[in-house]
């Protein structure tokens, strides 16, 4: 009996193995479905059940095969070129209808479309899908900024993205101030500054600490607007469509450390710039200073298509000449002329050491301070006058530039040696990789397509940072002793009573003495 028992357990075991086992075609087990037909029959409880389980085991079926196999889907994520697409798409969609022939004669708007033409004759250029996107994208910045000059500066290389350049000149009188937008950032430093000195002057009266009489050095003041390495406007996008963002002005000490360093751009403009010497600020202000750099070293045009204004600067030096102004009689320089290094000329100012285009005597910046200094206090002698430094003269040829490591600093080509009589001038910058300029008849532009990053002329060796400062030597007049005992202490009290007793009977006995010879 005991047997039989076993052996039913067992066949129930596994028979319900066997009702456990999932179907090949609705990934479903007997044992589940009936379970599933049960709880419907005890809920719902219909009138003759036996007729009708067939179809309620259908129903339960159905029910599993439409939920399984419904139609709604999660929607999947937009990629990234489609959302592009979709910023894009405001590129091609015209504006209001109206007259627009006198906005197309006076708009500023460079005719990307000839230059994509003539960078394609060089073996150059972003493609002609690109430039055209370029171009919508310029078309959207002149109409949203009052400009009176927009140019295609080039496009910078990032290692995340990329930033597309436009250099632009404000109309007269409608250039933006950007010292509205550090007024109030300027008005709480100030406001925190005076809190602190307020607090300085506090804890002066009550412990008054040691001034100190360094000072910094003067620096470099900054070139104002539509002067020097800020006489355009540069705005940059990583996209076109996307919006334009305007870079702001640069100082001349983040172009002077600019020189010092070597970083590649990552494409986010509030990057911060880790390096050593520190840069004094983010990557909009490092992008800005490495395009005054390359705009200071590859910007130029034909020979005689820019002249001076007569009468201008005739009483002045060569290289004090600032500005330039287009020679309405240029007739173009025959292509196999302008091959020659000679034939083309900088027309941007050249940035001198200091940073700046405009050498500024920093020595009387240190007399002013020197004046103010208390009448009381020993005056130092008085530095030397400095030379001033002059750099080459606008308008100077390519021809004197100074050699990369013993090559050209330029190199010039034919476009096409197979038909030269319809072929353009091409030269290549040797110093700043990326950097080209094109030359047909009348016309000519320049551009920049790279890295932003200067040819060094070999290894690159970054500056070493200053040796660490000694520690002042451990004397025993600023060591700090060690607190003395209850006993040490009651003992050097005693020895200062002793002490002041033993003077006290000197200074008695000296008075006696006096008094006797008064006497006498």
């Amino acid at each position: 009996m005991e047997a039989l028992n076993n052996e039913r357990e067992q066949a129930a075991i596994s028979f319900k193995a066997f009702m456990l086992k999932n179907s090949t075609k609705s990934n479903t087990n007997l044992y589940d479905h009936l379970a599933q037909l049960l709880t419907k029959v005890m809920d719902e409880r219909p009138d003759n059940v036996v007729d009708i389980i067939e179809e309620m085991s259908l129903d339960v079926k159905r029910g599993l095969v439409q939920d399984t196999q419904s139609t709604l889907r999660a929607t999947p994520p937009e990629p990234a070129s489609q959302l592009l697409a979709k910023q894009q798409k405001v590129l091609f969609s015209r504006g209001e209808d109206g007259d627009r022939e006198e906005e197309l004669v006076e708009s500023p708007l460079p005719n990307v479309s000839e230059l994509s033409f003539y960078l394609e004759q060089a073996g150059l250029g972003l493609g002609k899908e690109e430039m055209l996107r370029i171009f919508l994208a310029l078309k959207q910045l002149v109409d949203s900024q009052p400009l009176a000059h927009c140019r295609f500066w080039g496009k910078i290389l990032g290692t995340e993205d990329n930033y597309i350049v436009a250099e632009c000149g404000y109309r007269e009188g409608e250039e933006e101030d950007e010292g509205l937008e550090e007024t109030a950032e300027e008005e709480e430093r100030d406001k925190k500054q005076w809190q602190d000195d307020e607090e300085a002057e506090v804890e002066k009266e009550i412990d008054p600490l040691p001034s100190s009489n360094y000072k910094p050095p003067p620096v470099v003041p900054k070139e104002e607007n539509s002067t020097g390495a800020n006489k355009f406007t540069y705005f940059v996008c990583r996209q076109p469509g996307l919006p334009w963002i305007k870079l702001p002005s640069v100082t001349p000490i983040q172009i002077t450390v600019a020189r010092q360093i070597r970083k590649f751009f990552t494409g986010r403009l509030d990057a911060p710039i880790v390096s050593y010497p520190p840069f004094p600020g983010n990557e909009a202000n490092y992008l800005r200073a490495q395009i005054a750099r390359i705009s200071a070293g590859t910007q130029v045009s034909p020979l005689r298509y820019y002249q001076f204004a007569e009468g201008e600067g005739e009483e002045e030096q060569e290289g004090a000449r600032e500005s330039f102004e287009e020679n309405l009689d240029f007739e173009g320089i025959p292509v196999a002329e302008m091959v020659e290094s000679q034939s083309w000329v900088h027309h941007v100012q050249y940035i001198l050491q200091q940073g700046g285009c405009k050498w500024v005597n920093l020595a009387d910046k240190a007399n002013d301070d020197f004046e103010e200094e208390a009448d009381g206090e020993e005056k130092e002698e008085e530095p030397d006058e400095p030379e001033p430094e002059v750099g080459p003269a606008l308008l100077s040829p390519i021809s004197e530039d100074t050699d990369v490591a013993g090559n050209s600093p330029w190199t010039s080509k034919m476009s096409s040696n197979l038909l030269p009589q319809f072929a353009i001038a091409v030269l290549r910058s040797n110093l700043w990789p990326g950097a080209y300029a094109y030359a047909s008849g009348k016309k000519f532009e320049n551009i920049y397509i790279g890295w932003g990053i200067k040819v060094s002329g070999g290894s690159y060796t970054p500056s070493v940072p200053p040796i660490p400062q000694q520690e002042y030597p451990s004397v025993p007049e600023i060591t700090e002793a060690i607190d003395p005992s209850l006993e040490e202490e009651q003992a050097i009290q005693a020895a200062m009573e002793d002490h002041r007793a033993t003077q006290d009977e000197t200074d008695g006995l000296d008075g006696d003495e006096e008094d006797e010879d008064d006497e006498d």
